[in-house]
Parts: structure tokens; C-alpha cells; sequence
């Protein structure tokens, strides 16, 4: 028996698994149409009833809500009987894909190679020697240019001061200095005037 099921899972086509997933579907979405306007007929019954003076008649409209009510939850458990099913239906197929998937990428040549685990181990560790033999290279290499570099003086004839920028430098101070002179010395006199002015104005008056 289990092999006789095997095999018909073996035979078995995703686009037949598709096919019951949109059946199933339609089936779903009818009883959830029908859940709705069941409900909608509860409500409209309900307001009749409410409104409604006979006593007969009220009972009349309870037997119909009550007989509807019980439909309402048969259709919901059709319903949700049909969810799972389709759940089922989906994860079956989604199996499907998943072994077409991995049956096709594992023919691709490369990954037919990854498959010799000790090949793989070996040229890994050869690649990742190498890795680390380049980098031990460029980071020596690297603290030689930092070493050598440390012993470098600059070139004062070149970046230093020579006897004639240390004129000019003197010059560019002394510059500095007779212009905040000058600046202080113009405040100095505007102050002065100002008190004169003011002088003027008192003995006008």
C-alpha cells in the first residue's frame, strides 16, 4: 500500500494539485457569499421582529433567524474545513516546487562539485593560505613604509623657515601691529570728539 501511494505521488502533476487549490477556492468563496447574506437576512428578520406587534409572527421570524443561524455555522464549518484542505493542498504543492527546484539546481555542473566535500576542504584551505600569505605581505609591508617614514625629518630648506621668510613674518607682525594701532588710536580720537561736541552743546545752552 505504501508503495502503491508513493508511486502515485510520484506521478502526480503540479498542475493537477493547482487545479483541486482553484476548485477548492470557488468552493471557499460561495459558502463565504453565502455566510454573508445569511447574516444580512438574520439582521433584516431581527429588525422585523422587533418591530413587529403579533405574537405569531414574531415566532414565525425567530424559526427563520434560528434556522439560518444553524446553516450560518454549517457554512462556517464547511468553510474552515475547506481552508485546511487547501492549506494541505498548497503546502503539497509547494513541495513540488521545492523538489523541482533543488532536483534542477543540483544538475547545474558547479554545484555537482561542491557535492566532493574533501575536494572542497582542501582547496578551501589552500585558497584561505593564500588569503593569509597576501595579507601578512601588505601588512608587513605596510609597518616598513610606517617604520621608515617615522625616520624622516622634514626638509627644513623646503618646509621650514628660511632667513628671508623670517623677514617677511616680521614684516607681516609689524604690519599687524601698526594696524590695530591705528585702529585703537581712531577710536581714541572719535571718543574725544564726541566729549568736545557734547562740550559745545552744554555751553550753547
Amino acid at each position: 500500500m505504501g508503495f502503491l501511494s508513493y508511486f502515485r505521488f510520484k506521478k502526480l502533476k503540479r498542475e493537477e494539485v493547482v487545479n483541486s487549490i482553484i476548485k477548492l477556492e470557488k468552493e471557499q468563496e460561495a459558502i463565504e457569499d453565502g455566510i454573508v447574506e445569511k447574516t444580512a437576512e438574520i439582521e433584516e428578520l431581527l429588525k422585523k421582529g422587533k418591530a413587529e406587534k403579533s405574537q405569531e409572527i414574531r415566532l414565525l421570524y425567530a424559526k427563520k433567524i434560528n434556522y439560518l443561524k444553524a446553516q450560518k455555522q454549517r457554512d462556517a464549518q464547511r468553510g474552515m474545513y475547506l481552508v485546511y484542505n487547501i492549506n494541505l493542498m498548497n503546502k503539497l504543492k509547494d513541495a513540488m516546487e521545492d523538489k523541482e527546484f533543488y532536483a534542477n539546481t543540483g544538475k547545474i555542473p558547479i554545484n555537482k562539485l561542491l557535492g566532493d566535500q574533501k575536494a572542497l576542504a582542501k582547496y578551501l584551505n589552500k585558497a584561505l593560505n593564500l588569503r593569509v600569505k597576501e595579507e601578512d605581505i601588505l601588512t608587513t609591508s605596510d609597518d616598513t613604509f610606517n617604520e621608515v617614514a617615522m625616520q624622516y625629518d622634514l626638509n627644513e630648506t623646503i618646509y621650514g623657515a628660511g632667513k628671508n621668510d623670517d623677514q617677511l613674518l616680521a614684516m607681516f607682525e609689524e604690519q599687524d601691529t601698526a594696524e590695530q594701532e591705528e585702529t585703537i588710536a581712531a577710536v581714541e580720537e572719535s571718543g574725544e570728539a564726541g566729549l568736545i561736541e557734547k562740550e559745545f552743546e552744554e555751553t550753547d545752552e
